[in-house]
C-alpha cells in the first residue's frame, strides 16, 4: 500500500512552494498519495480556536505517515495560538529537528555538516507567566528523556554519515542545571558509540567560530538543546547562500514532519519570485523517509547541479530566473536522473 502524506500549504508564499514541490515529486513518478490541507495564521484569522491546526487536519495527521508544512506564519501576539510547527512537532513527540549544512560550488566557504536541534521542549515549551505589570518568566524545562532521545538521534546519524565528531553545544557554566541534563544523556550515550568524538562548545563561542572558521565542523554533527540550536543552526545557514536553500526533517519514532527552514515572506506572495530549493529538498527527504530513496537522490542531484551551473536561479542567488522557472528546471534533470 503507498504512504501517505499530508501536505499543508502554509501562509504568504507557502501555497506557491508547496505547488513547485509537488510539481517536482509528480514529475518524478512519486508513488506517495499526497493529501493537501490548509494551516497556520491565514486559516486561523478566518476561523478562530486555539490552534492555527482545525480538528479535521489533526485527523488527517493522524491517519498519515508523515506529514510536509510549508512556511506558516506565527502572529507574535500573547492571545495567538503556539505555532504549526512546534505544535505538531510536540503532538507527535518529533524530539530531533535535523538541519543540513552544505554549500554549493560558488561558496566561500565549502561545508557539510548537520544540526541536530531537540524540537520539543526548552525554551519553547510555551511555559510563561506574568509575575506583574513588567515583568514575566519562561521556563526552560529539559527532561532526561527528551534529552536521550535527541542525542541518540545525533550519535546514530553521525554513524550513519561515518562522521567521527559531534560538537556538543550548551552554555553549563551558567545553566548547571538544565545543560548538566543535556550533557549527562551525551555521555552515557557516547559510551555506546566508542568510534566517535565529542568537544563541547559554549553557546556564545560557537556562533562566533560559525562566522569566523565554520570549516572546522565539516563532516561532523551540531547537537544542542531547542533554541541554542534554533540560533546555531541559521547562523550556519548564512553561509548556504541563501536560508531559501536550506531544508530540514523533523523525527520522531513514527512519523516525520519535513519544512523548509526559511518563514512565509508574505511581502513576495504569489509574485511567483522566491527561492524553491530548500521546499523541493525538504520534500525529497520526505520522499526518502517513505522509502523512495532513488527519487530524493535524484532531486539532490538535480538541485546541485542547477546551482552549481548558475544559469536558472532565482534573485536571492544571484539570478534573475523565477521560482516555477527554477522549480521546472529541477524537476526536468531530476527526471533525466531517473530515466
Amino acid at each position: 500500500m503507498n504512504k501517505s502524506a499530508v501536505i499543508i500549504k502554509g501562509d504568504g508564499t507557502g501555497p506557491e512552494l508547496v505547488n513547485a514541490m509537488v510539481h517536482v515529486l509528480e514529475e518524478c513518478n512519486s508513488k506517495i498519495k499526497l493529501i493537501p490541507c490548509e494551516a497556520g495564521s491565514g486559516w486561523w484569522t478566518k476561523n478562530g480556536g486555539n490552534s492555527y491546526i482545525s480538528e479535521e487536519v489533526w485527523k488527517l495527521l493522524e491517519n498519515s505517515n508523515a506529514c510536509f508544512k510549508g512556511p506558516t506564519t506565527t502572529i507574535p501576539t500573547s492571545n495567538a495560538p503556539r505555532s504549526v510547527a512546534v505544535s505538531i512537532r510536540q503532538k507527535f513527540n518529533l524530539y530531533a529537528n535535523v538541519r543540513p549544512i552544505k554549500t554549493y560550488k560558488n561558496s566561500a566557504h565549502q561545508l557539510d555538516f548537520i544540526c541536530v536541534r531537540e524540537a520539543t521542549e526548552g525554551l519553547y515549551s510555551g511555559i510563561e507567566f506574568k509575575i506583574g505589570d513588567d515583568a514575566a518568566i519562561a521556563v526552560r524545562k529539559i527532561t532526561r528523556k527528551k534529552c536521550e532521545a535527541v542525542v541518540g538521534h545525533g550519535f546514530r546519524l553521525a554513524a550513519e554519515k561515518e562522521f567521527k565528531k559531534i560538537y556538543v553545544i550548551t552554555k553549563r557554566n551558567i545553566l548547571k542545571e538544565t545543560d548538566g541534563i543535556f550533557w549527562n544523556a551525551v555521555q552515557d550515550i557516547q559510551s555506546e558509540f566508542k568510534e566517535i568524538a565529542v568537544e563541547e562548545y559554549y553557546i556564545d563561542n560557537m556562533t562566533q567560530q560559525l562566522v569566523k572558521n565554520p570549516d572546522r565542523f565539516n563532516k561532523s554533527i551540531l547537537l544542542s538543546t531547542n533554541l541554542f540550536m534554533d540560533i546555531v543552526s541559521e547562523c550556519a545557514s548564512g553561509h548556504v547562500g541563501s536560508i531559501g536553500n536550506v531544508y530540514s526533517g523533523n523525527y520522531g519514532d513514527n512519523y516525520a514532519m519535513f519544512e523548509p527552514a526559511h518563514g512565509s515572506a508574505p511581502k513576495y506572495a504569489g509574485q511567483d519570485k522566491v527561492n524553491p530549493v530548500a521546499t523541493i529538498l525538504s520534500g525529497a527527504l520526505m520522499a526518502k523517509y517513505l522509502g523512495e530513496s532513488e527519487i530524493c537522490n535524484a532531486i539532490f542531484t538535480a538541485t546541485e547541479e542547477t546551482i552549481n551551473e548558475g544559469k536558472c536561479l532565482t534573485y536571492d542567488l544571484g539570478g534573475s530566473s523565477s521560482l516555477s522557472q527554477m522549480a521546472n528546471e529541477i524537476a526536468n534533470r531530476s527526471k533525466t536522473h531517473l530515466s
